[in-house]
Formats: structure tokens, C-alpha cells, sequence
């Protein structure tokens, strides 16, 4: 068993969580110790600058320099981490085109931390011909496993819906005996999630959320609006399928003549909405959805996906896992299955043509 930390600063561009696990890079063995550093309102501005730059952009360098600082400043406070997983700062993502740019160079923090980095997980994937995201499904899989060894979870198709920036969805079925076996994980990014209602309440109001979805509830949701929105492409392509950040632009202009109060209900209903679409899509329905991420914390969010879903609604807790570092706790955990040399995604979570082991390993410079 390996002691890994696990890192994540998302889409939301709020900050940067940190979470140790303990694992082969198959069973989870435990779960340790974890943080959170938040953003500064000028830490997050020079983020926001930065999306939808590629390497050499003009805010580019300062971006990567910001999340390694961030990172290792973070790691730090982890002397009894043997591996780290940094999955970078994600600026734009096109896997059909481009390809996909975590800025944050892996190298120079293992230089820092003096500790092997395990980084840049997605790009092997998109140069196979994957989508490149999203990565926590087989994760995800070994959640429900853990899970359903502690009898928290009864042995049946789960759902696990991760509401960062972007929303992303993973149907686990546990007869599966590998993550990378046949029909175990089917996963794909639903839509947008907690990103156009932080834009929003940054636009508008200059703060970061629309905390505990209290402004959501006040106002009424458009539901033309809504029916629009789902008539994106991307709910008619199959499974799996991933997003930009900032793939819907046309929904802001939408709710640009709604009310504060109906303009975050909006959007935030539009957000459940596209989650149903993509649970309409598969072969098979989950009777239980666990919800993580930072959308969770949201009270609309949640009423509207329980208004929304044909299936149970639930906090990710209610399986004895820690929903705000979920993800965190993923990238530790496919830090060492990259360690081992074991799949990290596959044709049922990123569309790539078979196992895809993604990932580059850095070491500390030998003194």
C-alpha cells in the first residue's frame, strides 16, 4: 500500500483541495488526512484570465506558476505523503481539436516537494482518441466498492454525479470485477454545473457563489430558457462525452434580461436539467444518485435535481465518503495505479479505444 496525496483545483477556480489515501491502486485501503487553501480574489481574477489559453498564451505562465506555488504550499502541510497526484489547473479543454491544457508543471513541483509527482493525467487519453475526461469514474468504482464492503451501499448500479465547474456522472456497476472491465463504468460530463452561476454572482454581485443556492430559491426558473439550452448538441451526442468550462456561452446572454434571483434559479435548474437528459440517454437507470463536489453544499441545486431525476438523490456522506474531497482523493489514488502501470480511463469513460494508463511520473533531482 502506497500513502499518496491527492490534488485538485477544479473549474470553479475557488481553490485547491488536498486529500491523502491509502491504496495499491486498486482497493482502497483507507482514507487519511485532508485541506483546502482557497483562492484570493486576485489569485482567482489571474485564473479567470487565463481560461481558454493554450501553452504560450499571455497569462499563461503566471497561471502555472500560481498553481504550482498554491500546490506546494498545500503539500507541504503532507510530510507522510510517499506519492502526489497535481492534476494542474485546467485552462481550455477541445479533445476533438486542440486537445486538452492543464497548466502547472509537475516537474518543478516534485522539485519542490522533493517527492515524486505524478501529473498531466489526461493528455495520453485525448492523444489516443479519448475525450480526456472525465477521470474519476474508475475512481469511483472503487468508492462503490469500499462502500459496499462496509455496508453502506447495497450491491447495485450506483450513480455518482460530481458538481464542479462542470458536471460529470458515473453509472458504477459493481458485477464488474475491474474499473476497466466491460460495462463497469459508463461516464461523461452531463453540463454545465456550479461554473454559470459563479459567473454570475461574480458578474452581478462580485461574489464567488451564490452560497447555499439562498438566491436560486428566491427567484423562479425560465423554463424556455431551459428547453433551449437542451437543445445543445451536446446532449444529442452519445456517451461518453466531455466539455469545456465554458462550452454553453450563449446560456449567460439567455438569463442577461432575468432577475438576479431568476436568472440563479435558471441556471441552476438548467444544471439539474442536463443531468436528467443524460440519465434519459443510458441503456439503465440508477435507483440511487450520490452527489459530490461543491454543488452538494447547494440547497436549489439539490431541490432541483430531486425535482428532476427519475431516481434517489443523496449526498455522497450517506456512502461514508467525503464529498468535497472526492476528487482530491482521486487523483492520489490514480497517481499510484500510474505508478503500477494500471488503466486510468477506458472506451466507457473517456470513449478511448481501449485501457489508457495516462500520466508522467517526476522525481526530485537526485542530490
Amino acid at each position: 500500500m502506497i500513502r499518496a496525496l491527492g490534488m485538485m483545483s477544479g473549474t470553479s477556480l475557488d481553490g485547491v483541495d488536498a486529500a491523502m489515501i491509502e491504496t495499491d491502486g486498486r482497493r482502497i485501503a483507507g482514507f487519511g488526512r485532508s485541506a483546502y487553501r482557497a483562492y484570493s480574489g486576485n489569485e482567482s481574477g489571474l485564473l479567470h484570465a487565463a481560461l481558454g489559453q493554450w501553452p504560450g498564451g499571455p497569462d499563461v505562465a503566471e497561471a502555472a506558476a500560481l498553481s504550482v506555488a498554491a500546490h506546494a504550499a498545500l503539500a507541504e502541510g503532507f510530510p507522510e505523503a510517499e506519492l502526489v497526484g497535481y492534476h494542474g489547473q485546467t485552462l481550455a479543454h477541445d479533445p476533438g481539436g486542440r486537445g486538452t491544457h492543464q497548466a502547472g508543471d509537475g516537474a518543478a513541483l516534485a522539485r519542490r516537494l522533493g517527492r515524486p509527482v505524478v501529473w498531466d493525467f489526461r493528455s495520453e487519453d485525448v492523444r489516443q482518441g479519448g475525450e480526456g475526461a472525465p477521470l474519476a469514474p474508475f475512481f469511483h468504482w472503487a468508492c462503490a466498492e469500499w462502500a459496499m464492503g462496509q455496508g453502506l451501499l447495497p450491491r447495485a448500479p450506483v450513480a455518482f454525479l460530481n458538481l464542479g465547474g462542470v458536471g460529470n456522472l458515473t453509472l458504477v456497476d459493481p458485477a464488474a470485477g475491474a474499473p476497466e472491465a466491460r460495462g463497469a463504468c459508463i461516464a461523461f460530463d452531463t453540463g454545465p454545473a456550479n461554473a454559470p452561476v459563479n459567473d454570475l454572482m461574480r458578474a452581478r454581485r462580485g461574489l464567488a457563489r451564490d452560497e447555499g443556492g439562498r438566491l436560486a430559491l428566491q427567484g423562479r426558473p425560465d423554463e424556455a430558457v431551459i428547453a433551449r439550452f437542451l437543445c445543445h448538441p451536446h446532449f444529442a451526442r452519445p456517451v461518453p462525452k466531455s466539455l469545456d468550462r465554458d462550452a454553453f456561452p450563449a446560456l449567460a446572454a439567455e438569463v442577461a434580461g432575468l432577475s438576479d434571483a431568476d436568472a440563479a434559479a435558471t441556471l441552476t435548474h438548467a444544471a439539474a436539467a442536463a443531468v436528467a437528459a443524460g440519465l434519459a440517454a443510458l441503456d439503465r437507470a440508477p435507483e440511487l444518485v450520490l452527489v459530490c463536489g461543491g454543488g452538494r453544499h447547494n440547497a436549489a441545486m439539490m431541490a432541483a435535481l430531486a425535482a428532476r431525476l427519475p431516481a434517489r438523490v443523496a449526498p455522497v456522506e450517506a456512502a461514508g465518503l467525503d464529498g468535497d474531497m472526492l476528487e482530491a482523493q482521486a487523483f492520489g489514488w490514480l497517481a499510484v495505479r500510474v505508478l503500477r502501470g494500471l488503466p486510468t480511463s477506458g472506451p466507457g469513460t473517456t470513449g478511448a479505444p481501449g485501457p489508457v494508463c495516462g500520466g508522467r511520473i517526476s522525481h526530485p533531482a537526485r542530490r
